[in-house]
């Protein structure tokens, strides 16, 4: 190689590394460079932005969330925009920013989207006092009472879960940003809601999640939308407390009886589904059957008897007893147990005729003969009195007759 190219390469090399140095010399604080990430250890990583030596990130710079390792934040290759925050050439000290490029980018983002108002999707970083460190792009809070539509009392196991959430409120002088993902669950649930009462129609059969249970019923989830049972609505028998039949958290089978889309009521039946008690007594007792029963309500003209939950007959007076009584109330009173033998019934009418006398042994009979005496011992008395009586009278008015002969 001659001379002459020997001092022409030379001379290149110089002028290219001039050049560069011409570069390397306008970088400056607050400067944006591109690098890649060539090594991460656990409080930094180290990155070549093509400068003469190359730059470092703080774990603090690398996310707006506090994060314990570098490697959660970037990995060796990965290609990042950066911001220059400190330069010392005399120190070859280069500190660059992940988090100041993320940060401004984060908040034109969130100001459209607070703006439009999207849905965005965004991972919980920490569980603080009184809500949910989010990350979305910077630092958002999520407050507890914006977390779930119901009441949380425990967000231990959030971190790491990832919310749908709406921003609320921006402050970008206090770097505050505030989130909601209950906004957007209770917008779910009105649309879900309204097309629930829309798909709805009287006598349709639904299974639904018992909510919540109060003195007068029990809530029913029925898909988005709660219906009420009214505790009469509950089971054919009488029911003193709604937590007799179900408990929260239950799968139950309900009819719909009333449904008022204006005002989002829904009227709801368990018993409804269920066989009735006439269905089932038909099945369970038969004319002439003995069966137990307890006397609900008594009238004059007789007893009601209910023999089955749900499922009374009536013992007419003349089958109360074998004697004559005036009123059942001689004999009977409510609340109390009796037998009865099943005279008749008709489930479809929802009658049962009954009888009490029926079940017990009728009081035995006067022999012929004694029933017989008995009228003739009458007469002798009679005829007795009466000739007592004539004696008397012919003796005390006797002298007295005897003058008008």
């Amino acid at each position: 190689m001659s001379e002459e190219i020997k001092d022409l390469q030379t001379e290149a090399k110089e002028v290219s590394q001039e050049e560069s140095m011409a570069n390397v010399n306008i970088l400056k604080k607050g400067d944006i460079v591109t690098g890649k990430v060539i090594k991460v250890d656990a409080d930094q990583a180290i990155v070549d932005v093509g400068y003469k030596y190359d730059g470092v990130i703080p774990v603090k710079e690398l996310s707006s969330v506090s994060i314990d390792n570098a490697s959660e934040s970037v990995e060796v290759g990965q290609e990042l925009e950066l911001k220059v925050i400190t330069i010392d050439d005399n120190k070859e000290k280069l500190v660059l920013s992940k988090r100041a490029i993320e940060g401004e980018k984060a908040w034109n983002k969130l100001s459209a989207d607070m703006e439009n108002r999207t849905v965005l999707e965004a991972k919980v970083a920490e569980v603080v006092k009184g809500g949910l460190v989010v990350d979305v792009g910077l630092r958002g809070f999520v407050p507890a009472s914006m977390v779930e539509r119901n009441f949380v009392e425990d967000f231990s196991d959030y971190k790491g879960r990832t919310l749908r959430l709406r921003v609320k409120e921006m402050d970008r002088e206090k770097n505050k940003v505030i989130l909601s993902q209950k906004d957007v669950l209770d917008e779910e649930f009105e649309s879900k809601k309204k097309e629930t009462l829309r798909g709805l129609s009287v006598g349709q059969e639904l299974t639904g999640t018992v909510q919540r249970l109060t003195q007068f019923g029990a809530f029913v989830d029925i898909g988005g939308v709660d219906g009420l049972v009214h505790i009469s609505e509950m089971a054919w028998h009488h029911v003193e407390t709604p937590s007799e039949v179900v408990k929260e958290g239950d799968q139950v089978k309900v009819q719909v009886l009333k449904v008022d889309p204006e005002n989002e009521r829904i009227s709801l039946s368990i018993k409804a589904t269920q066989p009735g008690p006439w269905q089932q007594v038909s099945n369970s007792i038969q004319i002439g059957s003995i069966v137990s029963g307890t006397v609900k309500r008594l009238v004059q003209f007789g007893a009601f008897v209910e023999v089955a939950p749900g499922v009374e007959g009536l013992v007419h007076i003349s089958q109360i007893s074998h004697r004559h009584i005036a009123t059942p109330f001689e004999v009977l009173k409510e609340g109390q147990e009796v037998q009865v033998k099943v005279l008749d019934m008709n489930p479809d009418e929802k009658r049962i005729s009954l009888s009490i006398k029926e079940t017990e042994e009728a009081p035995a009979r006067e022999p012929r003969q004694e029933r017989e005496r008995a009228p003739r011992q009458r007469e002798s008395v009679v005829h007795e009195e009466n000739q007592g009586l004539n004696l008397t009278l012919g003796e005390r008015f006797g002298d007295k007759l005897s003058k008008f002969k």
